[in-house]
């Protein structure tokens, strides 16, 4: 099936990525403008600033107990964003030598983990990596050798996990282990030739939505890696993709485009036959007790 969409909304945003159903709303970022928006219920209303951060934002989630606020992804490393716009920092582990580097994509698990990818800004191969925020803030590589991590979207039961690896136009599919979080031997789920897999999310069937960077498409993929459907987008660089009940959300790109469309950097907002559930929030081990930092300090 083909669709092609015409967003309503009238926002263009220069990396539209980590969108989520989440904490009751849908949230959204702009990586490199370190903005945290919400998207209304209104389809055709303009988005709403949360927060604004002055380092790349990657994603959030929403932290269990804690009304309005989130563990983002940003800068070099993971914080704790207050409702007043406070940032607290769990851990900075990409300000260090070598390639200048950002935090990218990012989600948390049905066990309540998060997980965050990280990258060059040259997309320098193999520069990147996967992290993983355990219940009492500590931030722990689980990957290396990632050029851009994207994702990663998680099954149902948390027992498996998926990750593209954008540059490399491949998305795995690795086994988690509940209890322990760690994880198994990946199996290639999906390898694309015309274009690079970004943002992803699992349906309530298992199947798997991916926007397809570069190609002006979303796909879903059925649990055994079969192509089942393709949505076209009017905007070349698809980024995200959030399933709130029966809508599927999708965000886009303008950067790095010379002439960009009047549809790139778009939402774009599509009923779709399965639903989505939320997305989970990062639970906080209460006796836990980051410090407070604020954007310009190092962790």
């Amino acid at each position: 099936m083909t669709r092609e969409l015409v967003p309503a909304r009238p926002d263009r945003l220069e990396l539209g990525e980590g969108i989520r159903w989440a904490d009751g709303r849908v949230v959204l970022v702009d990586i490199l403008t370190g903005r945290l928006l919400t998207a209304p219920e209104d389809p055709a209303a303009p988005l709403r600033l949360l927060a604004e951060l002055p380092v790349p934002l990657g994603a959030v989630a929403p932290v269990a107990g804690r009304p309005d606020t989130w563990i983002a992804a940003a800068g070099t490393g993971i914080c704790l964003l207050g409702p007043d716009g406070s940032t607290t920092w769990l851990a900075r582990p990409e300000d260090r030598p070598g390639p200048r580097m950002r935090m990218n994509d990012a989600v948390a698990d049905p066990a309540g983990r998060f997980w965050a990818g990280s990258m060059a800004y040259g997309g320098d191969e193999g520069a990147g990596s996967l992290y993983r925020v355990d219940h009492d803030g500590t931030v722990v590589r689980v990957l290396d050798g990632i050029t851009v991590p994207n994702g990663p979207a998680f099954t149902a039961d948390g027992r498996s996990m998926y990750l593209a690896d954008s540059a490399r136009g491949v998305v795995r599919r690795y086994p988690v282990d509940a209890a322990t979080a760690r994880l198994g031997t990946p199996e290639v789920f999906v390898t694309l030739e015309d274009g690079s897999p970004d943002g992803m999310a699992v349906d309530a069937e298992g199947g798997l939505w991916c926007a397809v960077w570069g190609s002006g498409t979303v796909r879903r993929h059925l649990p055994d890696g079969t192509l089942d459907r393709v949505l076209r987008l009017p905007a070349a660089q698809p980024a995200g993709v959030c399933l709130a009940d029966g809508v599927l959300h999708l965000t886009t790109a303008r950067t790095g485009l010379a002439s960009p469309g009047p549809y790139d950097g778009a939402v774009f907002s599509v009923p779709v036959e399965v639903p989505g559930t939320p997305t989970p929030s990062f639970r906080l081990d209460a006796a836990a007790r980051p410090s407070a930092r604020t954007a310009g300090e190092r962790a």
